[in-house]
């Protein structure tokens, strides 16, 4: 049901210079870029993930409540993701494990103060 999500960021350059380094651990790359907006995909039939400075010319700013998840396979990749999130310049905001029986997730936020997760069922 989900086509793509947008992140709003102030500083495009930093970004997406972590978004292409992170996002490639998944096998993404760019798929689509614009003057305000860069997003990543597997391919332009599957969902993606995009920065996007504001349309309306005011700073961007994370919503309370708001988070993107992002699924994987399992929990190495979770460790792993999580880990390679907070070297690229993020900040933790949960450590991997399982929060409930079968469903293993790492919390952290993007330089912008996006917050994200890697998750996967099962584990």
């Amino acid at each position: 049901m989900i086509g793509y999500v947008t992140l709003g960021t102030n500083d495009m350059a930093r970004a997406c210079t972590y978004y292409d380094a992170l996002l490639a651990e998944l096998g993404a790359k760019r798929i689509m870029e614009g003057e305000r907006f860069v997003a990543w995909g597997t391919d332009m039939q599957s969902p993606s993930l995009g920065v996007i400075t504001p349309y309306d010319g005011k700073e961007a700013c994370r919503g309370n409540g708001t988070m993107v998840a992002l699924v994987v396979r399992t929990p190495a990749q979770v460790e792993a993701l999580h880990a390679r999130a907070l070297e690229l310049g993020g900040t933790d905001e949960g450590a991997p494990g399982e929060r409930f029986k079968g469903f293993y997730a790492a919390y952290f936020r993007d330089p912008d103060g996006n917050k994200l997760n890697f998750f996967c069922m099962g584990a």
